[in-house]
């Protein structure tokens, strides 16, 4: 590549790297480490600085005066979900491109100073991503729908590093891990002063990923998922959990002066491990610079909806989220993050509909989330790849989850540690409980290769109207450890589930155990309903799989320390399905129950295990 590092030019971004990658080891620095007085008072602190909204000059230029012109749709054979065949609405073939318009746009408003890009009512088709600028809005009115192409190449074409044959990529990260990839359909770096808005829910983004590639080269952005790929034309297509020929045979290629031994154990004797979605975790356990993690046309690593990688003072507001190739909202290395009145509607494979990785100051607040993924997953990197620090400083409020994994979830790629997370007067309806429920509320997933730690998380005044998912979703352990499979719901099924092994044969480096402590969760209410097994509220109560230790596979001696300071008080859990054992605990201690019925039973005590 004839282009700079990716580290280059990226204002803060390695500034101090050293002390950050030191920082995610040792711990945060002692005043985030310690327990605030008023743990609602500090949350409230972090709302009080969005009351302020962003400022942007009061010019407004429309799309249409840059040549943009609304198009028609016809119906195709797609996927509507990644579990239902059926038609989904498309551009007619030939549609007016909005790409040029909008691009040139953004441009023109950020050139004088800032303002308005707006996209009227109607329906417009847009080959490539929406690039924001500082001091620009793209604001979306009632009844505006952008359509974006569902063509790989669109998103390989006009990025910051040209990569030859894998296209023209951008700096992203993938599950945690950073990599030259296809761009976001909305992208911004280095910016501030940002904002994508709309009317009210008729204003849409559509990332049209259940629609088939326009040129006909694959089942579209899900199918390059394992399960997408099985429901498509060709079961036998290639796709992201598949050894991908691109990738070189060996490390060493990309890693030349690594040693044959620590090679060997990144490696490896798994048949996939050359799959992208394992090819990638294994160049930042092998310390390949980002400029070589090149990634793009050929590989299977679906890009983000919305993606903004260091950013200061950040507003997505008010419009609808549909069919999305992967995460939806994605802010890495952001401050000021507001995050208001969305919509999301995409059920998919990896449709998270809100991950902020490794942010400082985001507020949650009156959002609705029914996705094929955890509703909000809070990250901060994988494996070695912990230069943004940790997610600090989080409120969440005021909104809906329907379905998808988890309602508030913390991982699990937390390398870099995530603290000071408030979760309030949450709606968590189930709405779809009978067909596809959500699994579980408040959920920590982390294992020993992701590491971390989580501390000072506080949640209260959570609503439960249909419970939660009423069939186990079993923890899959390395076999020979102390808890065995088909034992424990981790996956789905509990309340509150803390997973401190979650997935461990995914990773083959095992050598960075979690530490969790400080989390209280109040005032849970569950309400039952009526199956034909019987009338329930979840399945199990809760679940606390502190970090196992037959997992570890690093150096001897390091400690593994049990999950710690956990209080659950005024809940109501309803039935569980598992009421003989309504609660799990292994590695865990000082875990205070107060006041917390379940199944009619009121329970005060403190737990070990």
């Amino acid at each position: 590549m004839n282009q700079p590092s990716p580290h280059q030019g990226r204002r803060r971004l390695l500034k101090g790297a050293a002390a950050m990658a030191a920082a995610s080891v040792a711990g945060a620095p002692s005043a985030a480490r310690t327990a605030p007085a008023d743990p609602w008072a500090y949350a409230q602190g972090i709302i009080d600085q969005f009351s302020k909204p962003l400022d942007f000059s009061q010019r407004e230029v429309s799309i249409t005066s840059h040549g943009a012109r609304p198009c028609q749709l016809h119906a195709v054979d797609g996927f509507p979900t990644i579990d239902a065949k059926g038609k989904v609405l498309t551009p007619v073939p030939g549609s007016h491109d909005c790409y040029p318009a909008l691009r040139a746009a953004i441009a023109a408003v950020h050139q004088v100073g800032g303002g308005t890009v707006l996209v009227p009512a109607g329906d417009w088709y847009c080959k490539g991503p929406i690039v924001l600028l500082s001091n620009v809005r793209v604001h979306l009115a009632a009844r505006a729908r952008i359509r974006f192409s569902a063509d790989p190449r669109d998103y390989a074409r006009d990025g910051d590093y040209d990569c030859g044959a894998n296209g023209k990529l951008v700096l992203s990260r993938w599950q945690g891990n950073d990599c030259l990839n296809f761009s976001p359909l909305v992208y911004a770096r280095g910016q501030r002063n940002i904002a994508i808005t709309g009317a009210d829910w008729t204003s849409e983004l559509d990332g049209q990923a259940g629609v088939p590639f326009e040129d006909g080269s694959g089942n579209g952005w899900w199918g390059m998922n394992p399960k997408g790929a099985r429901q498509g034309p060709n079961p036998d297509a290639m796709h992201q959990g598949r050894n991908n020929p691109l990738n070189p045979e060996s490390l060493a290629a990309l890693a030349p002066g690594l040693d044959a031994a620590v090679l060997a154990r990144i490696q490896g004797d798994a048949p996939d491990w050359r799959s992208d979605e394992k090819f990638l975790p294994a160049l930042s356990e092998a310390g390949v610079p980002i400029e070589k993690r090149i990634f793009g046309l050929g590989h299977y690593l679906r890009p983000c909806m919305v993606e903004f990688i260091d950013c200061d003072h950040v507003l997505m507001q008010g419009y609808q989220v549909i069919n999305t190739p992967f995460w939806i909202h994605h802010p890495v290395d952001c401050r000021r993050v507001h995050f208001s009145k969305v919509r999301m509607e995409s059920i998919g494979p990896n449709s998270d509909g809100f991950d902020p990785e490794s942010c400082d100051t985001v507020l949650v607040d009156g959002c609705w989330f029914n996705t094929g993924d955890d509703c909000i997953a809070i990250k901060a990197g994988k494996n070695l790849d912990t230069n943004y620090g940790p997610t600090r400083n989080v409120v969440i409020q005021n909104s809906v989850m329907n379905s998808g994994h988890g309602a508030v979830t913390l991982g699990s790629e937390m390398s870099a540690g995530i603290e000071h997370v408030y979760a309030q007067h949450l709606d968590v309806r189930n709405q779809h409980w009978q067909t596809d429920p959500l699994n579980t509320v408040v959920r920590l997933k982390t294992n020993m290769n992701r590491g971390g730690f989580l501390r000072h998380f506080y949640v209260r005044d959570v609503k439960l109207p249909n419970g939660v998912r009423l069939k186990p979703g079993f923890y899959k352990p390395i076999p020979g450890g102390p808890v065995k499979a088909g034992t424990v719901p981790t996956g789905g099924g509990a309340v509150i589930t803390f997973d401190c092994d979650y997935a461990p044969a995914f990773d083959l480096i095992r050598s960075r155990p979690p530490e969790v402590s400080h989390v209280h969760i109040s005032d849970i209410r569950v309400a039952d309903v009526k199956t034909a097994e019987g009338t329930f509220g979840c399945y199990q109560a809760f679940i606390v799989l502190g970090p196992v230790a037959h997992s570890y596979n690093g150096p001897a001696g390091k400690p593994i320390l049990p999950v710690t300071d956990v209080t659950i008080s005024d809940c109501d859990f309803g039935k569980p399905v598992s009421a003989a054992q309504p609660w799990f605990i292994h590695n865990a201690k000082n875990i205070a129950l107060r006041n917390v019925v379940i199944g009619g039973k009121r329970y005060d005590e403190n737990l070990s295990g």
